[in-house]
């Protein structure tokens, strides 16, 4: 599943609509899944393009919570993450303070285990073998390195549970005060 996010506020102007006729010839009573997937991809990349086009924004950000009970609680500790304004600062500031993404899983209105909750600090695209992990470091050096990159990925693993989910947002940026302190009505 997959959510986006702006500064925290889900803007409702934001829709998507399809429409189709069934001119196209092709059989969707036997191909829906097909069709499914592919429209889910689409509507997928569409969120990331939305979330990195943030006002101001110079950074995209996705987290993946891995690991959950139920997809519900993946959904809200990904988007826990994501609409913390102070992680946001952080990714912008590229500091990396491991203890602002903890503090957003915590903030999450979800039911785990926090003694088993691990998280991972990774490039997009991930330029593998490079992760760093809460529970080696405190992030080091490498993860300034990740944090200077355009795109940046945080997984937090909750525990052994079969459902993840993925949300999309931005850094917080002196642009987008800058923007929304000047927005007239």
């Amino acid at each position: 599943d997959f959510l986006e996010d702006f500064q925290g506020q889900e803007e409702i102007q934001k829709a998507a609509v399809w429409f189709a006729k069934n001119g196209s010839g092709i059989d969707l009573q036997h191909n829906f899944e097909k069709f499914e997937n592919a429209l889910y991809v689409v509507m997928m990349n569409l969120a990331r393009m939305m979330a990195r086009d943030g006002e101001g924004a110079t950074k995209l950000v996705e987290c993946i919570c891995a690991g959950a009970d139920d997809l519900n609680t993946a959904r809200i500790v990904a988007k826990s993450v994501i609409t913390s304004s102070l992680f946001k600062a952080a990714v912008f500031g590229e500091d990396a303070n491991w203890g602002r993404i903890l503090c957003a899983v915590g903030y999450a209105d979800a039911e785990f285990d926090i003694d088993k909750v691990d998280v991972d600090l990774r490039r997009m695209p991930e330029k593998l073998p490079y992760a760093e992990t809460v529970g080696s470091s405190v992030f080091g050096g490498g993860a300034k390195e990740i944090l200077s990159e355009e795109e940046i990925k945080v997984i937090v693993s909750i525990g052994e549970g079969e459902y993840s989910a993925a949300a999309w947002g931005c850094d917080l940026t002196y642009d987008y005060v800058k923007i929304n302190g000047d927005y007239r009505s």
